[in-house]
């Protein structure tokens, strides 16, 4: 079962990059005049890259969140990393600096992490449920800024902060697929680096007290990983939900072993999710491709409410 579904996986993003509203003959992918070659080398390869490393890294930080909440529902999203982003991305656009979006999206993310870690350093001790509730606040207070934004700006401005609020995969060459191979080297180091502690973590903080883990600094540093991480794809694509609800609660089920086992799974799995859900998303037939936030919606609602239902009934 476990060796159909890697078969699979695999297969999907090696065809992934060839399926599209433009038919690309094999013949022309190689000649680097052609108009095919253009469009597979400069937005087809890029884009399945693209999805690939941002779903492993969602994937990843729901699988961290999960942990340090010790909540089955709580996502890479869940501290109002996403919502900072996205609020200092209209802030971009109205003010006209569309082109700098990219940036401004992670500044927001940035200041968001800053703020909130700013604020548990206030803490006398570990609180996850306060740093929680810090970031359910941050994610209020944007939501309220970013309908100011939508007030204020044109008809045009308006329709680009909603496209961003989406999500959307739609990426030219190979310069931003670098800086995400490198964000996720580095989410992927740090929980490496704390793998033992992970996996302490998994059973109870309880125990992890007792094996001498320092709770409160290990979950920070994750958190930390994980926002920084979130905050540059973001940065890229908007908001994409669900993925990091979605991929490690199936791969536990699959494979049946403890989660600090399936780090490298997880990450694999959740860029397939998410090279599949673009692949759908570019190829219903529509004069322009769904927004892929919008795809993962309706797939990761259903499997939301499917949780809840199975986490009263336990």
């Amino acid at each position: 079962m476990k060796k159909v579904i890697l078969l699979f996986a695999l297969i999907l993003i090696a065809i992934a990059p060839f399926f599209g509203q433009i038919d690309l003959p094999i013949s022309e992918l190689f000649n680097s005049e052609s108009m095919e070659y253009k469009v597979f080398f400069d937005i087809r390869l890029p884009r399945v890259l693209l999805a690939f490393l941002v779903g492993g890294i969602l994937a990843l930080g729901g699988l961290i969140f999960q942990t340090v909440f010790r909540n089955p529902m709580s996502t890479p999203f869940t501290l109002g990393v996403a919502s900072g982003a996205t609020l200092f991305t209209a802030i971009a656009i109205v003010l006209g600096f569309s082109t700098l979006s990219p940036l401004f999206a992670f500044v927001g993310a940035m200041m968001t992490v800053l703020i909130l870690f700013g604020v548990a350093s206030r803490f006398e001790r570990y609180d996850s449920s306060s740093l929680l509730l810090v970031g359910i606040a941050l994610s209020f207070f944007y939501a309220a800024a970013l309908i100011v934004m939508f007030y204020i700006s044109s008809l045009q401005e308006s329709y680009e902060i909603m496209r961003f609020t989406m999500g959307s995969l739609d990426i030219v060459g190979f310069e931003n697929i670098i800086i995400l191979a490198l964000t996720s080297a580095f989410l992927l180091a740090v929980i490496f680096k704390y793998h033992y502690e992970l996996k302490l973590l998994l059973t109870s903080y309880e125990f992890a007290y007792l094996k001498g883990i320092d709770v409160k600094k290990t979950n920070y540093i994750l958190l930390f990983a994980v926002s920084v991480a979130v905050g540059v794809a973001v940065s890229f694509t908007g908001p994409i939900g669900f993925v990091g609800l979605i991929i490690p609660h199936i791969l536990k089920t699959i494979y049946k072993q403890s989660a600090d086992k399936l780090i490298v799974p997880i990450f694999f799995y959740g860029g397939v999710f998410l090279v599949f859900s673009d692949l759908i998303a570019r190829n219903l037939g529509t004069t322009s491709d769904i927004p892929i936030g919008v795809l993962t919606s309706f797939l990761g609602a259903p499997f939301f409410i499917y949780l809840l239902i199975k986490r009263k009934s336990s």
